[in-house]
């Protein structure tokens, strides 16, 4: 199995390990435990997985989970991860796959994770396409949670690339997504998502009101959806 992001810090032997190490998201846990008792089949996906610091947990609980990555050490970390547990035996599996190509078939999901995976689009295409992706696969009345980068990251002075609304490269040099939060809702909207108002919407880092922007940890949007 070739790695796709060779090369890549994505790849790298310490951030693989750091991903292993990585706690759970506490607040997906708990939307996860209350969804699972109105899911219909108790399938998850974990978009953008890493090496399954919420997939295990999720599979703990319960769910049966499809986690996907990109990396081929997180997805070789995530599986090992997998095998050693006895709790969650026989719901994960781990494949290697792109945010645009999910392998699961239509309305397969009653839960679906994006966390920190969308705003690593390169384009606003790529980005659109993984939206659409989690759009196809997701069941009637999906859950979807949604972890990713704010446009309150940059100053409000900062420039999107030409042609592009939300994708930026003043952040780490490589072109990012960075949406507001009425950005988010749209393109979700645009594909029958809705914002679940049973997870508060919270913009994680976000600097007070008023005060000089400087470039430091990511603002993050931290919110929950589901089909309409």
């Amino acid at each position: 199995m070739s790695d796709p992001l060779a090369g890549s810090p994505w790849s790298a032997p310490a951030t693989v390990q750091g991903f292993v190490q990585s706690p759970p998201n506490a607040t997906l846990i708990d939307f996860a435990r209350r969804e699972l008792v109105r899911a219909a089949q108790g399938r998850a996906l974990d978009i953008g997985c890493g090496a399954a610091r919420n997939a295990l947990p999720l599979a703990d609980l319960g769910w049966d989970v499809l986690g996907v990555d990109l990396s081929r050490p997180m997805v070789e970390a995530a599986r090992a991860r997998a095998a050693a547990g006895a709790r969650h035996q026989g719901r994960l599996d781990v494949v290697l796959a792109a945010m645009d190509a999910l392998p699961a078939g239509s309305g397969r999901f009653d839960l679906i994770v994006a966390q920190g995976i969308w705003n690593l689009a390169r384009s606003s295409v790529e980005f659109r396409a993984g939206v659409r992706e989690a759009a196809r696969v997701a069941a009637r009345g999906a859950a979807l949670f949604v972890f990713t980068f704010s446009r309150r990251t940059l100053p409000a002075d900062a420039q999107p690339l030409a042609g592009e609304a939300f994708v930026f490269t003043q952040f780490s040099g490589q072109p990012q997504c960075f949406l507001t939060r009425e950005q988010l809702v749209d393109q979700l909207g645009r594909v029958g998502f809705e914002p679940d108002h049973g997870v508060p919407w919270v913009e994680h880092n976000a600097p007070p009101h008023g005060t000089a922007h400087v470039l430091r940890a990511p603002v993050i949007h931290e919110a929950a959806f589901r089909v309409r």
